[in-house]
């Protein structure tokens, strides 16, 4: 596994580094050896953050804690990816298929609103299906994920709905 832990607003001091990456290397017997894991730790006023970003086989785990004392953001970031690792590969070992369970398919209009682009991403995205890209979406806490439809070929977004259900968007042609 690769890692790389990184400081803003914040000296890295060596027990700092060793205790992180020591933590992270706990995940190694989940994860795969090409695995890269980025730490970043931050400082803002009394604030003392850490952010754990984890990419394996084309997929994105995250997590963030804020806390009093940067020792136990990192316990706590780590504990949140701990329940995230552990969650995806019960999923993936999982005999149980939950094929179109919770899925809807429903149109939206395009708004004409005038918006800045004040953030861009740029992302690999690997064909797989709807449950798998909500599963991705659950696994990143997100409200949405775009990702690229195996059947069909075309850019879909699925997202959560307030009444706990999921949405899908495809486009027609």
């Amino acid at each position: 596994m690769n890692i790389t832990v990184t400081g803003r607003n914040f000296d890295i001091t060596e027990p700092i580094r060793e205790y992180a990456e020591g933590k992270i290397h706990k995940f190694d017997k989940f994860l795969s050896a090409d695995t890269d894991a980025m730490v970043i730790l931050s400082v803002e006023k009394y604030r003392h953050k850490a952010e754990v970003v984890i990419k394996s086989n084309g997929i994105q785990i995250q997590a963030e804690s804020i806390t009093g004392e940067m020792y136990s953001s990192i316990d706590e970031v780590l504990e949140k990816l701990d329940r995230q690792i552990r969650k995806y590969k019960e999923k993936i070992t999982s005999k149980r298929k939950t094929a179109g369970k919770g899925v809807h398919v429903e149109d939206t209009a395009p708004t004409t609103e005038r918006v800045s682009i004040i953030k861009r991403k740029k992302f690999d995205m690997k064909p797989m299906s709807a449950e798998e890209a909500a599963m991705h979406m659950d696994l990143l806490d997100k409200e949405f994920y775009v990702f690229t439809n195996e059947q069909s070929g075309k850019i879909n977004v699925i997202y959560k709905i307030e009444d706990g259900n999921l949405g899908l968007i495809e486009p027609e042609k």
